[in-house]
């Protein structure tokens, strides 16, 4: 499960799918509608919400209107209607340098040209729900750097 703290406006069209899926499969996980995946450490940030389902209902949000405005036909009403919030979550620099080398690593076998475009980057966007503080890289990353 890779739910990205950029924008998914950088995502190829496999990417951007994916991570629908698994948005929704956090989705799922945090509303307790299934028992796979309930100790998966990305889900940790969404958990330490306030109101985790509105958090990752917000986040999703964004990956909606993504693919709305790439002509994708994404299934609105998987969505918990009217679960938002306005209360965003920390992340930090080191994540997300951690992320965008770690999708510009994808993006080189799967979308070169969007892979190219990705490495004249000099600033990113997040995930609207997401807001930029100090620090390296999240615990929760296998890999760390």
């Amino acid at each position: 499960m890779r739910l990205w703290s950029l924008h998914p406006r950088y995502l190829d069209a496999r990417g951007l799918s994916a991570l629908w899926r698994e948005g929704l499969l956090a989705l799922a996980v945090l509303s307790d509608r299934t028992r796979g995946y309930r100790h998966h450490p990305q889900l940790d940030r969404f958990k330490a919400h306030p109101d985790p389902v509105a958090a990752i209902n917000t986040y999703l949000l964004a990956v909606l209107e993504e693919a709305v405005i790439r002509g994708y036909r994404f299934d609105s009403l998987k969505l918990l209607s009217g679960k938002y919030t306005r209360h965003k979550i920390p992340v930090s620099k080191g994540q997300v340098l951690y992320e965008l080398e770690h999708l510009r690593g994808k993006l080189k076998t799967r979308a070169p040209k969007r892979a190219g475009e990705m490495a004249r980057l000099t600033e990113v966007s997040l995930n609207p729900l997401f807001y930029l503080t100090e620090g390296g890289v999240a615990e929760w990353e296998r890999a760390r750097v």
